[in-house]
């Protein structure tokens, strides 16, 4: 019984091991899975491959130099059809995509990639929601079609709101593009004006769940949530999320408003969903009249606890609430809520999976609603990400143990090994006779799961520097880059299928609803660059604020990435509205910013602390680029000295200046490559050679490249000597 006859067309991810291109009518090649099983892989006349772009870039076709590019080691998607034959099933190719233009490369982890995701998705949804006019967040709509268009209701929902205000103001602090920190503002402003309920005689503030704007203009309020699982209560997690965007906002301007609501939302949280007693921890619903996790009114939500309300605090305002204060207190609580999941959630002697739902005194409740006994799968992927941040604040030995712990179990019970990419929801406990646990609904897997591996996986290998967690990140970054990009209509896909087809069907159409909105794609984008550039591949980071006066206590400006290992990176450069300026302290990562009135525009490089060379191109204006290069430029910085290059003359330009103040020494590789380069850039640019040292000068010289070269001590010298 149940023998598969028949064809059908299906994914396989895998590593190449061998091509033999005699074999078949066109070649075959083998390809291993992530969990070592082997298969044969047929190409067909009409077998055609390509490279994984991100969005905004265009199709690049990869089948003429396919057969060239099936190395040994090279990680790929092979999409086609098993064909039952000769009792077996053979697998004949018809899509390849492949992760680089060589098999080392991995294109998500150049510098430049998720700056550039994140540009695309913050454009995408500037258009979506206010269709690149006025941005009024009155024509605001929570649920959004799959290319983009509003869907017909008046419903705003304080939530989708704010992730979206997350979203652009992650977007300004990537790029400094100030149309995204208007939208934050103005997000965020909204937010206050209209979602609010400040109790002044309680010193708390919570957030309505959405507002219904009417044809007329007016607008009703909806108190409590009128979502499904939630009717009628305050849930932990709505709260929670009302605070990811504006505290977002609040680490690039200072807001002090902002502050101030933040503050008196942190009392909600201490005041009435803190279980005070010695059992800890946050209760996961409370009644909107009485304020208490324990009316009846709540139903099967009365005193309960969940991963929401304990953990969600860290991701979506707390880690990022102490970055921008660097508060004890704010620490204490992160400590908190990490000691608590650390004590409670585990459940190992039952299931692979953590423990989700809870009774008041942390007794296991797997009868509750949808979730019964069952798992998600990027939960758990989610507390082990943020207990590595964690220990980065606090070091605790029992933060890694479970982080790795988490790690080392889940691609067996939470991954798809046969295609790549991570599941949605699963049983936790395997049933007599069962090795796979079931899927509670589809083997589809959703955008926000895929997120929690990348960022675990990348955390886990910048931190601790196991080659197996940085496979594990490139596996899952490759997934989802490969897969959920809307190159057609923009944005990432809610669902794919488990073969990496969108899933298009109901809400999961949409790239607005209750449970998306500009949140987990541009929260991967800016930390999955964090992780990557600075902890993995030892690239600079950018970052861009623009401080409110008075805004940040003692004018300090905090510019720590993430909570990253101590010591990791430090500040190498910093410009305040165009200016290099001097007053930082680089190992704490901060900024003491200038007393004026004058708006300030702050733009800060975050470099790792064990880097060899870094080229950074700073700008193209006016037909001028400059690049700045620091470090060592030898044979092994070539690549990335030319990816900026690159970029620097994607336009027409007639100047390129190299600022080299930073610039240590240059081998005679590094000095064969300029040379080559000034050939290839002709005698239509001129090149300026800026602040160089003398002795990188006087080997510049011998090489004979200062031959008809600019060399300044300041690019803003009035004189300007030809050597």
């Amino acid at each position: 019984m149940n023998n598969i006859t028949f064809p059908f067309s299906d994914l396989i991810a895998g590593y190449v091991t061998t091509f033999d291109e005699k074999k078949g009518a066109f070649g075959t090649f083998n390809l291993k899975t992530s969990d070592g099983r082997e298969f044969e892989v047929a190409l067909t006349s009409m077998t055609y491959a390509e490279l994984v772009r991100n969005l905004g870039e265009p199709y690049y076709d990869c089948t003429v130099q396919m057969r060239t590019m099936l190395v040994s080691d090279r990680y790929l998607f092979a999409y086609g059809t098993f064909f039952p034959e000769a009792g077996e099933h053979k697998f004949e190719a018809k899509h390849i995509v492949f992760l680089g233009k060589t098999e080392s490369e991995y294109v998500f982890e150049k510098q430049d990639w998720w700056v550039n995701q994140v540009r695309n998705l913050a454009n995408f949804y500037l258009k979506a929601q206010f269709e690149d006019g006025e941005i009024d967040y009155r024509n605001y709509r929570t649920n959004v079609g799959l290319v983009g268009t509003k869907e017909i209701s008046n419903r705003q929902e304080t939530d989708t709101i704010s992730r979206l205000v997350y979203g652009f103001a992650t977007a300004y602090l990537m790029t400094g593009d100030d149309r995204y920190l208007e939208a934050a503002e103005k997000g965020t402003e909204y937010l206050r004006e209209h979602m609010r309920f400040l109790d002044e005689s309680e010193g708390i503030c919570y957030w309505y769940h959405a507002i219904d704007v009417k044809p007329d203009g007016t607008e009703q309020k909806i108190f409590s949530s009128e979502f499904g699982d939630d009717y009628d209560a305050i849930p932990a997690y709505e709260q929670i999320y009302a605070l990811a965007g504006p505290t977002q906002t609040y680490r690039v301007t200072g807001d002090p408003r902002i502050m101030n609501d933040i503050e008196l939302t942190v009392n909600l949280f201490k005041s009435y969903f803190q279980d005070k007693t010695d059992k800890g921890g946050f209760f996961s619903h409370i009644d909107p009249i009485t304020l208490s996790p324990y009316s009846d009114t709540l139903g099967h939500n009365r005193a309960k606890k969940n991963w929401n309300s304990v953990g969600d605090h860290a991701p979506a305002y707390l880690i990022n609430l102490w970055l921008a204060t660097g508060k004890d207190e704010y620490a204490d609580f992160l400590e908190y809520t990490f000691d608590t999941i650390e004590k409670h959630f585990p459940d190992y002697d039952h299931s692979p999976f953590v423990q989700e739902r809870f009774y008041e005194n942390w007794s296991h409740d797997t009868t509750w609603g949808w979730q019964q006994n069952r798992a998600v799968v990027g939960h758990n992927l989610k507390i082990a990400w943020n207990l590595m941040r964690m220990n980065h604040l606090k070091p605790k030995e029992k933060y890694v143990a479970l982080a790795e712990k988490i790690a080392d179990i889940m691609p067996a019970v939470g991954s798809d090994q046969q295609r790549g990419g991570w599941y949605d929801v699963v049983e936790r406990i395997l049933e007599q006779g069962q090795k796979v646990h079931r899927f509670v609904w589809h083997d589809r897997k959703a955008w926000w799961q895929q997120e929690q591996a990348i960022l675990a996986y990348l955390i886990l290998a910048g931190s601790l520097d196991k080659s197996q967690y940085q496979k594990l990140a490139r596996e899952s970054s490759a997934f989802y880059n490969s897969w959920f990009l809307d190159y057609a209509s923009g944005g990432v896909y809610f669902n794919v299928l488990a073969n990496g087809i969108p899933y298009l069907l109901g809400t999961e159409r949409g790239k607005g609803s209750h449970s998306m909105s500009g949140y987990h794609s541009f929260e991967l984008a800016y930390l999955a660059c964090v992780y990557t550039n600075l902890l993995l591949t030892k690239k600079p980071m950018d970052l861009y604020f623009k401080p409110k006066q008075g805004g940040f206590k003692d004018n300090i400006l905090r510019v720590q990435p993430d909570i990253l290992p101590p010591g990791s990176v430090y500040i190498s450069e910093v410009w305040i509205n165009g200016q290099s300026y001097s007053d930082f302290d680089a190992e704490n990562l901060t900024i003491k910013l200038p007393s004026t009135q004058d708006e300030l525009k702050v733009r800060v490089r975050v470099i790792p602390t064990q880097v060899f060379f870094n080229a950074t191109l700073l700008e193209v204006t006016e037909g001028t680029a400059k690049i700045s290069l620091s470090g060592l430029l030898d044979a092994n910085a070539v690549k990335l000295f030319e990816e900026e290059l690159e970029k620097a003359t994607a336009q027409s330009i007639n100047r390129l200046v190299l600022l080299l103040q930073d610039l240590k020494c240059i081998s005679a590789a590094g000095l064969r490559y300029l040379i080559f380069t000034k050939q290839k850039l002709g005698s239509n640019i001129d090149i300026y050679v800026v602040g160089a040292s003398e002795h990188v000068l006087d080997f510049l010289r011998k090489g004979a490249f200062c031959e008809g070269v600019t060399v300044l001590e300041q690019y803003d010298t009035v004189e300007m000597a030809i050597v």
